[in-house]
């Protein structure tokens, strides 16, 4: 009865594997290269897709389904702030159009509760879009002196030494 939800809500279980995988990549990378605050946001919207998949899983199994967890690609292996922030905010723009689509048809299928998930994750990725699609615009803003700042701010930090 519920297959259909159920091979969506794989669906989106197998894209937010992916973006965790994608936005731990930018953060180790980000890291590296002292930019703490840009390494910050990957690390917290890759936590915040981790409970993406629990919330998708959840479902999935209270459907009577098997939780597929296969990532829908493989991690592309970028290093460049300004390309890691354009590819975050299409994969963002692109989850919530699927989000979108998939709650109208969990709700032509009669199964409201699934539409539900579909969309409150419509709403997170669309302000992860934001978030990205922010610190887009300050770094053509600003140029690479943005970036620079926040290298200084990373060194300084660890500069202070651990905190208690």
């Amino acid at each position: 009865m519920h297959e259909k939800s159920i091979e969506l809500l794989n669906k989106a279980i197998s894209d937010e594997l992916y973006a965790v995988h994608q936005y731990m990549y930018f953060h180790f990378h980000c890291e590296d290269q002292d930019y703490e605050f840009l390494s910050g946001l990957f690390i917290k919207t890759a936590i915040e897709e981790m409970g993406h998949i629990e919330l998708c899983a959840e479902r999935v199994l209270f459907l009577g389904g098997e939780v597929e967890m296969i990532a829908a690609m493989e991690v592309q292996k970028i290093h460049d702030v300004k390309e890691m922030l354009k590819l975050s905010r299409q994969m963002e723009e692109d989850s919530a159009k699927d989000y979108n689509k998939w709650a109208n048809e969990s709700s032509a299928n009669s199964d409201a509760a699934t539409r539900k998930v579909f969309e409150g994750l419509v709403d997170d990725e669309e302000r992860h879009f934001d978030q990205y699609d922010t610190e887009m615009v300050n770094i053509e803003k600003f140029g690479e002196r943005y970036l620079a700042l926040q290298s200084i701010e990373g060194s300084r930090i660890r500069a202070s030494g651990p905190t208690e």
